[in-house]
C-alpha cells in the first residue's frame, strides 16, 4: 500500500470522486446495523477519513456524525493490510489520551477493516466498538467485518463520477448482487435465528438456522406464520409488543418460548432494530433470536431456592421472636428486658430483607436511599441514649440491585463493630460521610471510643464478602485502615451503579 501521508492533496482529490455531500447512505446503515449485531458490539461505523476530520458516513449505536481526524482509530486502521485491533485502548500509548477513550465513548475494544479503493488509495474504515476491552473477534466475526467491508467498498465504488461508465455500473451491480447473496449466506452460518421484516411488521426474510431451530420447511414463518410456533401463553404479549415496536419505532425485545424441532417449546430472547433511510424513515426491522432456554431454567431453579432459605430464615427469627416473648411470661420481672431483645430480633428480620437475594419483591418505594437502608440495617443496634450511628452528607438513591451489595458491606462491618470494635464498647459510635467524588460516591466509615484492635493480616471471609460486594457487584474500591480511635474505611463507588435512573443519563 502506498504511504498516503505525505499525499493529502491528491488522496481528498479521489475522495471528491465519491459525492459523499449528496448523501444517501441507507444500505449501509443496514450494515453497520448487522456487523454490531454479528461483533456482539453497540457500536459500528463506517468511517471516512479526511485531511481533517472523519465522518460516519454509516452508522450504528452513536450520535455523533463526525470527530477530528487526531481521534481517529480508522486513521491507523486505514493504513493497515488487515482488520486492525486494539484489545484495550487505555493500555495503548496511541490512545491512552484520546478523548474517545477517556471521555465518551468511552472506547476500549476497536477492530477495523480498512476500506481501500481499487486504485490503492485508503479511504476509511468498517469498524465495531465497545466499552469493554476484549482479546479479539472470532474467526466468522473476522470474516464477516471483511466481507462487508468489502460490501461497503462496493456500494461507494458505484458512486464514482468519473467512473460512472456503463460497463463499470454492469460490474458494480454484480459485486453488489455478489456481496448481497454472500450476505445472506453468512446470516445463514450465524449461530443466532436471524429474521428481516417491511416496515409494516410483515416479516418476509428468515436465515436457514431459524427453520433447522423450529423443524419446519423454509418460507413457512413469512408473513404472520411465525407467530404459529409461539407458546400459546406468549402470543398475545409478543404481537402486543411488535405492533407498539411498529408503531413508535422503538428497539423490540421480548422474552418468549418457541416450538423446538425436538418438540415441546424452549425460552428465547427476542430483539430487533430499525434501519432507517436518511429523513429518518423506518424501511426494515433487522432482528434475531438467542436461544436462553437453560440460563431460565437455572435461574427459576435458583430464585426457588433463594426464596425457600429466605423463607427459611425469616422463620427463624419468627421462632426467636416467639421464644423470648415466652420466655417474658414465664419470667415477667424480665419483660422490660425481653420486649427489647424481641425489638432487635424483629430488626434483624428487617435487615435481612435488604441481603436477600435477587427475585424476591424489589424494596419499597420508602426504602429507596441509602440512609433508609442503614436505618434498617442499624436498626439492632440502636441505644436508647445516645445515638451509635452518625450519618452525614449526602443521601443518594439506590436500587434493588445495589442495595443488596450495599446491605451485605455495612452489615459485616456492624457485626465486626458490635464484636470487636465501636459497638462492643457503652460509649462507642460510627460516623458514616457519604459525598460525591468526581463520578463515584465516597462513603467513609470511621469508628470511635472502641477497643483498640490490632491490624487483621489474615484475609477472612467477612473480608472477602466485602470485597466481593464492593469491587466485584458495584465495580467500587474499598481501603481499610486501623487507626487508634478505631477501624477506619473508605468505599468509592461509580456513581451508575448505585441506581439505574442514574446510568441512563450517565
Amino acid at each position: 500500500m502506498a504511504d498516503w501521508h505525505g499525499l493529502e492533496t491528491d488522496r481528498a482529490a479521489v475522495l471528491a470522486q465519491y459525492d459523499l455531500d449528496a448523501g444517501g447512505f441507507a444500505t449501509l446503515n443496514r450494515i453497520t446495523d448487522f456487523a454490531a449485531a454479528l461483533c456482539d458490539a453497540p457500536i459500528a461505523l463506517v468511517s471516512i477519513v479526511e485531511d481533517v476530520r472523519q465522518r460516519f458516513i454509516a452508522r450504528t449505536g452513536l450520535e455523533a456524525e463526525e470527530t477530528p481526524r487526531e481521534l481517529s482509530f480508522c486513521a491507523h486502521a486505514m493504513l493497515d493490510d488487515a482488520i486492525f485491533i486494539v484489545p484495550d485502548a487505555r493500555l495503548d500509548p496511541r490512545f491512552a489520551d484520546n478523548a474517545l477513550v477517556t471521555g465518551a465513548p468511552h472506547i476500549r475494544f476497536y477492530a477495523g477493516a480498512p476500506l481501500v479503493d481499487e486504485d490503492g488509495v485508503p479511504l476509511g474504515a468498517l469498524c465495531v466498538i465497545e466499552d469493554r476491552p476484549r482479546a479479539d473477534l472470532t474467526a466468522l466475526q473476522r470474516q464477516g467485518l471483511t466481507l462487508m467491508a468489502q460490501q461497503v467498498l462496493a456500494a461507494l465504488q458505484s458512486r464514482r463520477r468519473d467512473r460512472a461508465t456503463n460497463a463499470r455500473q454492469l460490474r458494480d451491480a454484480a459485486a453488489l448482487a455478489e456481496s448481497n447473496r454472500l450476505f445472506r449466506t453468512l446470516a445463514d452460518t450465524m449461530p443466532q435465528l436471524v429474521w428481516a421484516a417491511r416496515p409494516d411488521g410483515y416479516n418476509d426474510y428468515f436465515n436457514a438456522r431459524w427453520y433447522e431451530y423450529i423443524g419446519a420447511p423454509v418460507g413457512s414463518s413469512e408473513g404472520e406464520g411465525w407467530v404459529d410456533i409461539l407458546h400459546p401463553d406468549d402470543k398475545d404479549h409478543a404481537l402486543d409488543r411488535w405492533s407498539h415496536s411498529l408503531q413508535t419505532g422503538e428497539p423490540y425485545e421480548i422474552e418468549y418460548r418457541l416450538r423446538h424441532n425436538e418438540g415441546g417449546h424452549r425460552w428465547t430472547l427476542g430483539r430487533a432494530h430499525p434501519i432507517r433511510d436518511d429523513h429518518g424513515r423506518i424501511i426494515r426491522w433487522i432482528g434475531t433470536c438467542t436461544d436462553i432456554h437453560e440460563q431460565k431454567m437455572m435461574m427459576e431453579e435458583r430464585e426457588m431456592i433463594a426464596h425457600e432459605l429466605s423463607h427459611r430464615i425469616k422463620n427463624i427469627f419468627s421462632v426467636i421472636s416467639g421464644l423470648v416473648g415466652l420466655s417474658a411470661r414465664e419470667h415477667p420481672e424480665m419483660g422490660a428486658v425481653a420486649e427489647d431483645l424481641r425489638a432487635r430480633i424483629l430488626s434483624l428480620g428487617r435487615a435481612h430483607d435488604f441481603v436477600r437475594p435477587h427475585g424476591e419483591p424489589a424494596l419499597s418505594r420508602e426504602h429507596t436511599t441509602l440512609w433508609g437502608v442503614l436505618d434498617q440495617l442499624f436498626a439492632p443496634y440502636r441505644g436508647k441514649g445516645r445515638p451509635r450511628f452518625i450519618l452525614s452528607g449526602d443521601d443518594p438513591e439506590v436500587d434493588d440491585r445495589s442495595a443488596t451489595p450495599l446491605a451485605l458491606l455495612f452489615h459485616e462491618l456492624a457485626t465486626n463493630a458490635a464484636k470487636y470494635g465501636a459497638l462492643s464498647a457503652a460509649g462507642g459510635i460510627v460516623r458514616l460521610h457519604v459525598a460525591q467524588e468526581d463520578e463515584d460516591i465516597r462513603i467513609d466509615w470511621r469508628e470511635e471510643g472502641g477497643p483498640a484492635v490490632p491490624p487483621m493480616e489474615a484475609e477472612g471471609f467477612g473480608t472477602r464478602l466485602m470485597s466481593l460486594s464492593v469491587e466485584r457487584q458495584l465495580g467500587g474500591r474499598m481501603t481499610r485502615n486501623w487507626q487508634p480511635g478505631g477501624l477506619e474505611v473508605s468505599v468509592w463507588i461509580p456513581r451508575r451503579a448505585m441506581h439505574r435512573a442514574q446510568q441512563e443519563t450517565a
